[in-house]
């Protein structure tokens, strides 16, 4: 079990590492927010890469196909909420924020990641091809194995997203002026906007 617990750090590392629209909110809303909004803005995606590793894990084809088959929707609108993000990240003016406002925002952090991360459904794919790479996620599966497994997978997110998120806050978050938090943010919005604008073109494929 112990193995398969790591294997599962691995792979939800290995996930998580790429930079892509997540790991760029991530970054942008650590700069101007600090660490705890940028932790639970990683955290969003670490849950939602959870999900589908159980849904893969356990074999639910009956939800991974209905995924698989509405993925045209699904994906118009993750691109069309990429689009929402990058403009409102373009727009964004560095500002302080009461104590009251960031545990709000806290929990809208972790959300729209979450729901961005899940409006994703070919990532269950890549979760279907390494459970049946480990001989998991068939009728025959050891349900305390997929768990030990997923648990592992949040949790190698998790982890990445804690490294990012505090690296960016420890090396950066205090040393930077208001004029160029705004330039972050302006090019923070411009590349969550290309990812948009990609993920819209490529609807089909």
């Amino acid at each position: 079990m112990l193995a398969l617990f790591i294997k599962g750090l691995i792979i939800g590392f290995a996930i998580a590492a790429p930079v892509g629209p997540i790991g760029v909110l991530c970054i942008q809303r650590t700069l101007h927010d600090g660490f705890k909004i940028g932790f639970m803005t990683g955290m969003g995606a670490a849950l939602a890469d959870g999900t589908y590793g159980l849904i893969a894990g356990f074999g639910l084809t009956a939800i991974s196909s209905l995924l698989i088959t509405h993925q045209f929707w699904i994906r118009l609108i993750g691109g069309l909420f990429l689009l929402y993000l990058g403009i409102k990240l373009f727009m964004t003016v560095p500002q302080q924020r009461s104590s009251g406002e960031a545990d709000r925002s806290s929990w809208h952090a972790f959300s729209t990641t979450y729901l961005l991360t899940i409006m994703n459904p070919a990532t269950i794919l890549s979760f279907v091809a390494v459970f049946a790479g480990l001989g998991l996620g068939t009728t025959s599966t050891d349900y305390s194995q997929a768990i030990v497994l997923v648990s592992g997978i949040i949790l190698g997110s998790a982890m990445w997203w804690l490294s990012l998120s505090g690296g960016v806050a420890f090396i950066l978050h205090h040393r930077l002026s208001p004029a160029v938090m705004r330039n972050i943010n302006r090019l923070s919005g411009m590349i969550i906007l290309i990812f948009g604008v990609y993920a819209l073109m490529f609807l089909g494929v």
